[in-house]
């Protein structure tokens, strides 16, 4: 039991890798393949190599994904190197073992529908993945750095960079398909920013008050969270003021209103949605004195 609980966080992150890389087979497996649907990432750039230059794609795929692991390793980490080999090889496995067990099934040729169904998909699978540490290989990757060392959002270099491959593949597929490929792209770049929010949003609240020491209290004691009183003015008359500042989760935010409003009615509160938030009481557990 001791083993288990030690390594738990690093069995837990190798399982939503193998999650996402399943997902990832299948979504491809019964709507992008059946639907011939152009798409972006390393397969998107070997169509297009392949047609220009007759390049095998098989083999820019894996020299290409090699490539991207080795830049993962370097600006990453090993950790996250190690993670992604594991989707070097679980995704094609996948992709083989429902190919076997699925055979031709086709749920829908409606083009549209297997779109959607692509990029919710898709785009599920890549969250799950990169939440968990890891990527999926090959193009993923940029993003991540550009995530780390210039705080580009993840979904909005993977939708630039998609758009480019779409771009590429435009001169030699018919419109149709790359407007359907532009779609496919747009919808699991949202649903990947989506799910990496998942669960992190919180509200802050901040309040304007003359009996802000009384609010003060009342959130620490009665709602148990933390407060941060900062030292203001006021705009017209320059009179020295206290703004109470407070992080709460989402449906918690009813409460705390209620109670600032018994307090006083007149008070001037901002409230705000916060993506992320860490730190004691939220991403590291509580002390009290």
């Amino acid at each position: 039991m001791k083993w288990f609980g030690k390594h738990w966080p690093r069995l837990w992150s190798f399982f939503l890798v193998l999650l996402g890389n399943g997902l990832y087979a299948l979504a491809v497996k019964l709507f992008l393949l059946p639907a011939g649907l152009v798409t972006g990432g390393t397969t998107g750039i070997a169509l297009a190599i392949w047609h220009c230059t007759g390049f095998p794609i098989t083999l820019f795929v894996f020299w290409f994904n090699l490539f991207m692991l080795a830049a993962g390793w370097l600006f990453l980490g090993k950790q996250f190197a190690v993670t992604t080999v594991v989707s070097t090889f679980a995704y094609p496995m996948a992709l083989g073992l429902l190919d076997r067990v699925l055979g031709d099934m086709v749920i829908t040729q409606d083009i549209l529908l297997c779109t959607l169904f692509s990029g919710l998909g898709i785009g599920g699978a890549l969250g799950i993945v990169i939440r968990a540490g890891a990527s999926t290989g090959g193009m993923d990757i940029p993003p991540l750095v550009l995530n780390r060392y210039f705080k580009v959002p993840v979904s909005l270099s993977l939708y630039l960079f998609d758009l480019a491959i779409l771009g590429a593949q435009a001169f030699f597929n018919p419109a149709e398909s790359v407007l359907y490929g532009i779609l496919l792209v747009i919808t699991y770049t949202i649903v990947l920013d989506k799910l990496l929010l998942l669960g992190t949003t919180k509200t802050e609240v901040k309040v304007i008050s003359k009996r802000s020491e009384q609010i003060r209290e009342a959130i620490l004691h009665q709602m148990d969270r933390g407060v941060t009183v900062l030292s203001g003015e006021t705009g017209y008359l320059h009179r020295e003021t206290q703004v109470v500042f407070s992080v709460i989760s989402n449906r918690e935010l009813p409460k705390v209103e209620k109670i600032i409003r018994g307090i006083d009615p007149e008070c001037f509160m901002v409230v705000s949605r916060v993506s992320e938030v860490r730190g004691r009481g939220f991403s590291m557990g509580k002390k009290y004195r």
